[in-house]
């Protein structure tokens, strides 16, 4: 194919043209198509002294170092964590036992704007008396717990919940016991003073109040012996154990295993959160979970069992395949950036190469159509000279307008295949000149 040469005005018109269609296409390619991830995120996590908000603070750390901040916010637990996902918060942690599978494991991603990225670690049921004869007595069932002081947590928080269901099962409730709002570290306080007489905390193993009272005297760790019934009761628990010597073997604490009854810890998100977060994330949590603590060995967490919600499109990913392939050998943002920028392209590249293709024939059209439209002057004038006669004013206006053509034709630039046609049209205006002049001569005869 002779590709058309293109005029100044031409080509800066084609240009313009060009460039206007690619910034309109990559204006809805990053808007819609491949938007580019926030530089920063909201996460709910916990109370300022347990552990989930300590996880969290190495969070907000790695994000950090891969350009991402965090921003933390503090809340009274789980329940209030799970208030803030629902209502748009992008990122939080919920204790097992809230989610909408927990509840009903047939349920969808449709009823639910929630997604899991995992289960990072587990959170016992930990049970502490401020004496050994309340412990031993505990072990049994905690219906002893009636006409007692003890505390379950916050309002707003996973422990609450955890701790009513218990001892609704036993029969204790607000109105046969004195339940108190205190937790972590406050409540650990209150029980190392005997001005509670248990506390029911659901946490982590690294939770400052439970590392505290695990070597205390003065507390004592009960173990339920109903634990494994009480799993047929709350489907949402299971049961973990704490091994003998495992919290300070010197000491030999515990003196023996003890079985806990535990939740879960899951990572959520929201659905619409972008996918390179969704990343981010996952590698963060495999850094800051992967290691042992006093009840899972190396390695275990986070993974994608039992989750109490759907789990993301990502992690399904990430747990299958790993990270994604430019994730492995460039940074965070070099990633994200060379993976949007391939996003661009492809789509880009398939709509440019049939446009470029069709550039040349839309160029042949046009200087078709300027012929033509002379073509087509010419061919009216014939026309009229064949059917009638003119008077002297339309010979002179027709003389104008060939003279109009031929001015045009001289200032016209086209390629070089349209030679042969500009030398025809050329010879038609000549034509028609000539029989204008027989009719301009046939007026003026006597």
């Amino acid at each position: 194919m002779v590709i058309p040469q293109l005029s100044r005005k031409q080509a800066l018109l084609i240009i313009g043209s060009v460039l206007a269609l690619l910034a309109l296409i990559i204006w809805v390619l990053t808007r819609y198509i491949s938007p580019a991830p926030p530089g920063k995120i909201e996460m709910t996590t916990g109370a300022a002294d347990a552990a989930a908000h300590q996880f969290a603070l190495k969070y907000q750390s790695y994000l950090q170092a891969n350009g991402v901040k965090l921003e933390l916010k503090t809340s009274s637990g789980s329940v209030q964590n799970l208030e803030r996902l629902n209502a748009g918060t992008p990122v939080g942690f919920v204790q097992g036992g809230l989610g909408v599978l927990s509840i009903d494991p047939q349920k969808t991603d449709e009823d639910t704007p929630l997604r899991s990225l995992g289960v990072i670690g587990y959170e016992p049921v930990w049970l502490f008396a401020s004496s050994a004869s309340g412990a031993k007595a505990l072990s049994n069932g905690l219906q002893t717990l009636a006409g007692k002081k003890v505390a379950i947590g916050a309002e707003g928080s996973g422990t609450r919940k955890v701790a009513l269901d218990l001892l609704q099962s036993y029969g204790v409730s607000a109105t046969n016991a004195t339940l108190s709002a205190e937790a972590g570290m406050a409540a650990a306080n209150a029980l190392l003073s005997k001005a509670l007489d248990a506390i029911i905390i659901i946490g982590a193993p690294q939770s400052a109040a439970i590392q505290l009272l695990l070597t205390r005297s003065d507390a004592h760790l009960v173990a339920i012996e109903h634990a494994e019934g009480m799993t047929r009761r709350l489907p949402y628990l299971s049961l973990v154990t704490l091994k003998a010597g495992s919290v300070d073997p010197r000491r030999d604490i515990p003196s023996q295993d003890i079985t806990l009854l535990s939740t879960t810890a899951n990572l959520v998100i929201r659905e619409d959160l972008h996918p390179a977060l969704a990343y981010l994330l996952l590698e963060a949590a495999r850094e800051v979970h992967k290691g042992a603590t006093l009840l899972n060995k190396p390695s275990e967490f986070p993974h994608p069992r039992g989750t109490d919600f759907p789990l993301a499109d990502e992690a399904q990913r990430y747990y299958k395949d790993g990270r994604p392939f430019l994730q492995r050998y460039l940074p965070y943002w070099a990633a994200n950036a060379l993976q949007r920028l391939l996003l661009i392209l492809i789509p880009l590249l398939a709509i440019a190469v049939p446009v470029l293709k069709t550039i040349p024939d839309l160029l042949a059209f046009k200087d078709k159509n300027r012929l033509y439209r002379r073509y087509g002057i010419l061919l009216r004038m014939e026309r009229d000279l064949r059917t009638r006669q003119l008077t002297a004013q339309e010979i002179r206006e027709a003389s104008a307008q060939l003279d109009q053509v031929e001015l045009d034709i001289s200032q016209m630039k086209f390629p070089l295949d349209f030679s042969d046609r500009l030398y025809t049209l050329r010879q038609h205006v000549d034509y028609v000149r000539a029989q204008l002049q027989k009719e301009k001569e046939g007026l003026n005869s006597p």
